[in-house]
């Protein structure tokens, strides 16, 4: 017993494959490859501070601890979700220690963007006075979520998913290293960079599960079936309040707006699979149909209600088609954000205007003393006139200038009321000349 209480765990195959230098590095060649900023920053001798913003598991721990490495920098690391101000300042004292030994040190702080204001303005005098040369590493947006102070102070890099080629290389370069006698077949390779969704981490997570199992079993070959009896694979990487789901959100509305169908399917899908709340896409579609079809085809907006509608009654999955066809619909109807652009404009225009009195003709009226005051008076009733229009009568607020902020497109139903808005202009101009 007291034998097997000393065994070390031995290191997951991810930690096993980390590189030991850029040269080692899959994917990034955007940033460390010949003549590109992370490779010129390495090759200057002159570290900075930076932020590493990328999805999980492209490289950004690996790039902080080469940087180290390639400088000689002690490397300080702290996860911002278990530390806090406390283990900062600890962290600067063993900094001023490492000056003290004539070592520099580099902090790094994983996923700086769940540290609060406070505790990212700790960290802002030491990154200032130089005493710590500051590596912050994201999943999110750092113009949202880094203070601004720390982000003027540290270059941010834009890490990507690894392609499926660097995942093929990763893996057949895993295989190699640590299960030299085992053999991955192309297919099961293929189904692992898929389920990667270009991140290395979990596919050398699944890669040592599923080589691991099938030595036990004594396989030496693993093919796809028993790769799928092995896992238990997950859906794709989706973070429901990240970047990710609100870039997503913003390609099904473009595709929608873009008119093109199988691209607002993909990305509908795409969340759907990802576990996006399909309640909460189903008002985004009804908002689609508001903003960029509008009374272009008001069906649209009908079509939209039903579907949202349809999954309140039926729940997942089957009311999810309710949904795809809504999109369907919305992509390859006529497209018009005239009444959107006039509502913005109305707005803008109240936000920055005078209160403006309501003329006495519009006025109610509904006692005698508003009649004397003249209330209504003058007021005419559109359906005692020709065509039931009132021409030449004004409904703004006196001194007011016709805005002109409805403009119909000449698309769908909207063209339609394009005509009958000319007709009932000329019929006002008629009106002003008698």
């Amino acid at each position: 017993m007291s034998d097997l209480l000393k065994m070390a765990p031995s290191a997951p195959l991810a930690d096993a494959m980390r590189p030991k230098s850029l040269a080692e590095v899959v994917g990034q060649a955007h940033l460390i490859g010949p003549g590109k900023p992370l490779r010129l920053a390495f090759e200057s001798g002159k570290p900075h501070s930076m932020i590493l913003w990328g999805p999980p598991g492209v490289g950004k721990t690996t790039i902080a601890r080469l940087t180290a490495s390639a400088f000689g920098f002690e490397f300080i690391a702290q996860s911002a979700v278990l530390s806090g101000v406390k283990d900062i300042r600890a962290s600067m004292e063993l900094a001023e220690q490492n000056l003290a030994l004539g070592k520099k040190t580099i902090l790094f702080i994983d996923e700086i963007h769940r540290y609060s204001k406070s505790q990212q303005d700790a960290l802002l005098p030491f990154v200032e006075s130089g005493l710590v040369t500051f590596i912050g590493a994201t999943t999110e947006n750092p113009s949202f979520e880094v203070n601004a102070a720390l982000l003027s102070r540290a270059q941010v890099y834009v890490l990507k998913s690894l392609s499926d080629e660097d995942l093929r290389l990763l893996a057949l370069r895993a295989v190699q290293v640590a299960f030299s006698d085992m053999h991955l077949a192309d297919a099961a390779i293929a189904v692992l960079i898929g389920y990667a969704d270009g991140d290395a981490r979990r596919m050398l997570n699944l890669l040592e599960q599923v080589l691991t199992a099938a030595r036990a079993a004594g396989n030496q070959v693993v093919d796809v079936e028993f790769l799928q009896n092995t896992l238990t694979l997950n859906s794709r990487r989706f973070d429901k309040n990240g970047d990710n789901f609100y870039d997503q959100i913003s390609a099904l509305h473009k595709s929608v707006r873009g008119s093109h169908p199988d691209a607002a399917l993909y990305w509908l899908n795409r969340m759907l699979d990802g576990g996006a709340d399909a309640k909460y896409l189903s008002r985004r579609i009804i908002r689609m149909a508001w903003e960029d079809i509008g009374l272009a085809d008001p069906r649209a907006l009908q079509i939209a209600n039903d579907a949202a509608s349809t999954f309140e009654r039926l729940g997942s999955p089957e009311g999810e088609l309710a949904l795809a066809q809504a999109v369907i619909y919305l992509a390859i109807a006529p497209k018009s954000n005239a009444g959107y652009m006039a509502y913005k404009e109305a707005r803008a225009f109240i936000a920055n205007d005078k209160s403006r009195d309501v003329p006495f003709h519009l006025r109610n009226a509904p006692t005698s003393l508003m009649k004397q005051l003249g209330h209504g008076k003058e007021y005419r009733y559109a359906h005692d006139e020709p065509e039931a229009y009132a021409a030449g009568e004004t409904y703004l607020p006196d001194g007011m200038r016709e805005p002109g902020w409805y403009r119909p497109v000449r698309r769908g139903l909207e063209s339609k009321i394009a005509e009958k808005l000319a007709h009932l202009r000329a019929l006002d101009s008629e009106a002003g000349e008698s």
